[in-house]
């Protein structure tokens, strides 16, 4: 049952799979043990969402040729760069917290309040309540081990969509 023997569908289902179960277990955490989400944690759910999305639509249709196999690979990998970015600078941000700590607003009211170019820019500069660490296992905060996740999921993804091919594989 080694993973990097599958197919390209099973592996790119199962990489959906394991998107799914995150952002499944985020949602497990705030709403049972009231872990309530920063805006970061929020973007880096959608991230996930997004690199899942990839990976279920190129497991569905479990191209043949290699280089749409390798557009699926690059376009997953970009996802989960992005969810690499805001993984990184929210673990900078627990690590580096700001003089002076101050929550954000909540993201639905900065959505009526601001473009969305303002709430982005807003959400990435950080705050008090996105350095706070509430949860940590194995020594790493929650942010920390989404980033593992992305850095991991993106590069699984792009060894399924440029491995050698066998003959007979979908």
């Amino acid at each position: 049952m080694n993973p990097f023997r599958w197919t390209f569908r099973s592996q790119c289902l199962a990489g959906f799979a394991a998107c799914a179960a995150l952002i499944g277990f985020a949602i497990y955490s705030q709403f049972a043990w009231g872990l309530e989400p920063c805006p970061m944690c929020i973007f880096q759910r959608l991230a996930f969402a997004a690199l899942g999305l990839v990976f279920l639509v190129a497991g569905l249709h479990a191209p043949r040729a290699a280089g749409t196999r390798g557009v699926y690979g690059v376009v997953g990998f970009l996802a989960a760069a992005v969810g690499m970015g805001l993984a990184g600078r929210h673990v900078w941000l627990q690590l580096n917290p700001p003089d002076v700590p101050g929550c954000l607003p909540p993201l639905s009211f900065m959505r009526e309040t601001m473009s969305t170019t303002g709430v982005i820019r807003r959400v990435l500069t950080g705050s008090g309540d996105c350095s706070a660490v509430d949860w940590s296992f194995l020594g790493l905060s929650m942010p920390a081990w989404s980033l593992v996740w992305f850095i991991a999921l993106g590069l699984f993804f792009l060894f399924a969509a440029f491995r050698a091919r066998r003959r007979g594989q979908r």
